[in-house]
């Protein structure tokens, strides 16, 4: 019988691993591979594969402006919920003459699209007066908070400590970065 040349190196191959080890240390070497296996993923390049991805934008995100803020889609109005002070005659964070802005409030957080970070917007109503005759009413729900968390719930009526529960708008004063 003709032994090719690959069997020939692979016998000489085999003869020269099977003299220089144990079956003993093949156990051993095996054993360890097995445990070693599991510590794979702890290594730093498995880590940096799982890192945690931002969360996607949420609908009023990905729809928000920052040029008009008479429309609902401006980017502090995502978890406002009633009339905007800026159609009736107030501002962005300022009460309309005649009323008085409530002293509690309700918070979100909005993003804003031109640097893509979050801020921390406190919504108040103002109180006083009738209601606004506008047709900028917003309910923007991001967020919102379910009525054991008052402080993030847009629904109440929030003019307490003040003369009159009488609502007229709300605004949406910058408090800081989320």
């Amino acid at each position: 019988m003709t032994d090719s040349r690959f069997d020939a190196l692979g016998e000489r191959l085999t003869r020269t691993i099977a003299g220089h080890s144990s079956r003993r240390s093949l156990l051993a070497r095996f054993g360890a591979a097995l445990v070693g296996a599991p510590l794979i993923p702890l290594l730093p390049v498995a880590r940096a594969q799982a890192a945690p991805q931002p969360p996607p934008l949420s609908d009023f995100a990905r729809l928000a402006q920052t040029k008009d803020d008479t429309k609902c889609d401006y980017w502090r109005y995502c978890a406002i919920d009633g009339l905007l002070c800026t159609g009736c005659g107030g501002g962005v964070h300022t009460c309309p003459p005649g009323t008085q802005a409530s002293p509690t409030s309700w918070v979100g957080t909005c993003m804003n699209p031109t640097d893509g970070k979050s801020y921390l917007i406190a919504y108040r109503d103002c109180c006083g007066r009738s209601v606004c005759k506008t047709e900028a009413f917003c309910d923007g729900g991001e967020r919102e908070m379910p009525v054991y968390r008052p402080q993030g719930d847009n629904e109440i009526i929030w003019c307490f400590g003040l003369n009159t529960m009488a609502y007229h708008c709300s605004t949406a004063a910058y408090v800081g970065p989320a």
